[in-house]
């Protein structure tokens, strides 16, 4: 499928227009962001943002209705004894349990996301990604988390990407389109600064880290250099575009350098679950135990919350 058979509108950005990356500069930055001292107040109500930005997130091979099922009860009940938690913001899973995710959050307002195009590898041709997203969306999937091809990335096909990134936007229809970068195989902050930018102007509603299978996945310098992207973006373009780090942030603490950089970087129109996720499997338990300990001055037993 060409790109002038998808949207005529999007265009394919001069990637060697894109600035470089100033390396020294973001890890001074990102220094500066972990040592914000936040107080009690602030640090609860972090603490709550947190868990309404959360992916409540399970894709394993071993993955079974069961397992899904009890996800989604996870989701809607994180810690029934503390009042007025907010819920996740959306569970997600593989598009052959999209349809279990759903009966399952049925009359809830908890986003169903599922993984796509060939994840984690996006090793597949077009066609096969493209029913493997629709197929999704069909089972009832709110939003589409999809791979780029890393190796036609990497070897400077980017109109490769470009379209391909498109075309899937396209085959979501009505949902939201999320784009993983798989930051840890592009190498650089520059590579990941551009594939930021070419999938931001591909249509991209988000841009998102990592599938969590590749290490390192997430990490402080490389959300920074993303958020930068969609900052620069949002100048030229006037589109808000949202942010999705995952894989590896499983603390309340690590979670809440997070928000801080995000508020400094774009501002408080983005903190909200419309605008920033986590992919996290482990997080919410983490957070949680944190408010308990703020409510109440103790830490309970991890024995108290849920596995999955």
């Amino acid at each position: 499928m060409s790109l002038a058979a998808v949207d005529t509108q999007r265009k394919l950005p001069d990637l060697d227009r894109v600035p470089r990356v100033d390396e020294v500069g973001v890890n001074e930055r990102v220094a500066r962001f972990q040592s914000r001292s936040i107080k009690k107040a602030s640090k609860v109500e972090a603490l709550r943002m947190v868990l309404s930005m959360i992916d409540l997130t399970t894709l394993e091979g071993q993955d079974t209705p069961g397992k899904v099922r009890q996800l989604c009860q996870k989701a809607m009940h994180l810690h029934d004894s503390v009042q007025g938690l907010p819920h996740v913001a959306a569970v997600c899973v593989y598009p052959t349990m999209v349809s279990v995710a759903r009966k399952a959050l049925e009359g809830r307002d908890i986003h169903i996301a599922s993984v796509a195009t060939a994840f984690p590898s996006g090793q597949a041709p077009l066609n096969v990604k493209l029913e493997d997203t629709r197929m999704a969306v069909d089972q009832g999937a709110d939003e589409i988390d999809m791979v780029i091809s890393r190796g036609a990335f990497l070897a400077g096909d980017y109109a490769f990407v470009f379209d391909e990134i498109a075309a899937i936007k396209e085959a979501c229809g009505d949902a939201h389109l999320k784009v993983i970068l798989e930051t840890g195989e592009l190498g650089t902050l520059d590579r990941v600064r551009r594939a930021s930018v070419l999938a931001l102007h591909a249509g991209a509603d988000f841009i998102k880290t990592s599938t969590g299978k590749i290490q390192p996945a997430a990490t402080m310098q490389v959300t920074l250099v993303m958020l930068q992207a969609i900052r620069d973006y949002f100048y030229d373009t006037g589109r808000m575009a949202g942010m999705k780090p995952a894989g590896g942030i499983s603390s309340a603490k690590l979670a809440i350098h997070y928000l801080v950089m995000l508020r400094e970087t774009l501002g408080n129109a983005w903190m909200t679950p419309e605008w920033f996720r986590f992919g996290a499997s482990s997080l919410a338990n983490d957070v949680l135990m944190q408010i308990v300990k703020q409510e109440t001055g103790v830490y309970q037993s991890a024995d108290y919350f849920s596995k999955d």
